[in-house]
């Protein structure tokens, strides 16, 4: 549950005119997939650091983000761009970020692990 909290006051993206449409098209997306209950809090404070600060990843919290999944990931960023509190922010660069901490994280939890 805290997790869904976070998530839900750290929401904001595309600054279109489709901006009301991507909202609640996210929103949909993430309640049916119940995407905010799927990472817990620290994990979800570390990928939020790696995508809109500056900051890395765990292994541990990269393998929770996979699991949460693609569609999930992508909804859940989205949203969270268009959070007017960060509204000073590149959706260009944040959704950049976005994909470079995704793809990352895949290889990561994807790879051997050296002790195997």
């Amino acid at each position: 549950m805290a997790s869904h909290n976070v998530y839900s006051t750290l929401v904001v993206l595309f600054l279109t005119c489709g901006a009301a449409m991507a909202t609640k098209e996210n929103d949909q997306i993430i309640k049916e997939n119940n995407c905010e209950t799927k990472m817990g809090l620290p994990c979800v404070l570390e990928a939020f650091k790696s995508i809109f600060e500056i900051g890395s990843i765990s292994t541990k919290c990269c393998g929770e983000l996979v699991g949460l999944g693609k569609v999930c990931h992508s909804a859940l960023v989205k949203r969270t761009l268009e959070n007017r509190l960060l509204k000073d922010l590149s959706p260009v660069t944040i959704i950049a970020k976005s994909v470079q901490t995704w793809n990352n994280c895949l290889a990561l939890i994807d790879s051997p692990s050296p002790s195997a």
